[in-house]
């Protein structure tokens, strides 16, 4: 049985990739915060969101290729960042990357990612976005926005909802600590996962190497208690004008949900946002990030670019997501589950399961490209 017929959708990855990790390592990616109320309130709330279809549209094969901050995308959706990548599987950013510049859409690489910016950067082949964690010490911020540039990295993205870390209860009972800890336990869901075993044995475990330039340790467990010493979760308004001079390309501001949030970073200067709620893992109290986003797409009235981000399980998800306004969408579980699940195979795999149920939908909603799906967009906001 192909891979196409055995693992159809995002769902059946997850369900492979639960199986394949080991535990702690699926509850640090699948787990939300809290109760875990806005993870099933993204669901749903994606569910909810209703296109009316428009028939008679004769015979065509929809147009993905989307532009957005000067380059050309094979597709309206790209990998998010996710931190710690690589405890989910070994080598994920370097997969990820390569998928990238096979399949010309954009990866995001974290600032706590395990991979180098000068390792993934190259590899991304010009499809590089590099996800800002702030550092507090401005040498280091400077120092680390040109190692990203340097590297070939395009767009820069800075996170600002994650002013502290927050409890993830269902990680606490998976054991999942950073850094990892060596309990019977642990080692014991290791072994029932050879492969992983086996994969991570042969990388070498995982790293901040994008942090550990800063770190007078070179131990993961070390380095782990450092981080907070070096990134800052906590940037204001006049850090992003900063940064906004410092970096000499696209700037996106990653987590907002706020409409006035949306306008003060056309004030300051950012090219983009990403509409965002962490896929859950912050806030339990937050809206869903579908929900949000059209009044932020109204808020900004076109001057910068809209990504949507959080709750995105399908093609149809990001079709919804375009159809109120975003011009642009990344996924960061999705992937992941793709690499636990099938490896080097995984982000390539992802990547055409979201293509043709995109393509799927596009016809039966009657939409040739994304461009004419963008324009129903602004007739509605003309209306």
């Amino acid at each position: 049985m192909s891979i196409e017929t055995r693992y159809p959708s995002i769902p059946y990855l997850a369900a492979r990739a639960r199986r394949r990790a080991p535990f702690f390592a699926w509850e640090y990616l699948a787990s939300g915060t809290g109760h875990e109320v806005l993870v099933d309130k993204n669901r749903a709330a994606m569910n909810a969101v209703e296109i009316v279809p428009r028939v008679l549209k004769g015979r065509f094969m929809p147009d993905l290729s989307t532009e957005i901050f000067g380059r050309r995308y094979t597709v309206p959706f790209g990998a998010g960042p996710v931190g710690l990548s690589g405890l989910m599987w070994p080598k994920t950013e370097i997969y990820l990357a390569e998928t990238a510049a096979r399949k010309g859409m954009p990866y995001g690489l974290s600032t706590t990612a395990n991979e180098a910016p000068e390792v993934i950067g190259p590899l991304a082949d010009g499809n590089g976005w590099f996800q800002l964690y702030t550092p507090v010490d401005p040498e280091i911020r400077a120092d680390m926005l040109k190692r990203a540039a340097d590297s070939g990295f395009s767009v820069l993205v800075i996170t600002v909802d994650v002013p502290v870390g927050s409890r993830r209860e269902r990680q606490l009972v998976a054991g999942v600590s950073v850094p990892p800890k060596f309990t019977p336990q642990s080692i014991f869901r290791a072994a029932m996962c050879p492969a992983w075993s086996i994969a991570t044995l042969c990388h070498g475990m995982p790293k901040f190497r994008t942090l550990e330039k800063y770190f007078t340790t070179k131990s993961f467990a070390g380095a782990a208690r450092l981080v907070g010493q070096v990134v800052d979760g906590r940037p204001d308004w006049e850090m992003i004008r900063q940064m906004r001079e410092a970096w000499d390309g696209p700037l996106v501001i990653k987590g907002i949900l706020s409409e006035e949030d949306a306008r003060m970073a056309v004030e300051v200067g950012a090219d983009g946002i990403v509409v965002s709620n962490h896929g859950g893992r912050q806030f339990d109290a937050a809206p869903a990030a579908i929900t949000a986003l059209p009044g932020i797409v109204e808020a900004v009235g076109g001057r910068i670019k809209v990504i949507f981000d959080s709750g995105i399980e399908s093609g149809l998800d990001i079709l919804r997501a375009l159809w109120l306004g975003a011009d642009f969408c990344l996924l960061g579980r999705a992937f992941l589950y793709g690499t636990a699940a099938l490896g080097a195979r995984g982000g390539d795999h992802v990547y055409e399961i979201l293509k043709a149920d995109l393509e799927t939908n596009m016809v039966q909603f009657g939409a040739a490209s994304v461009q004419e799906i963008r324009a129903a967009v602004a007739e509605r906001r003309a209306a």
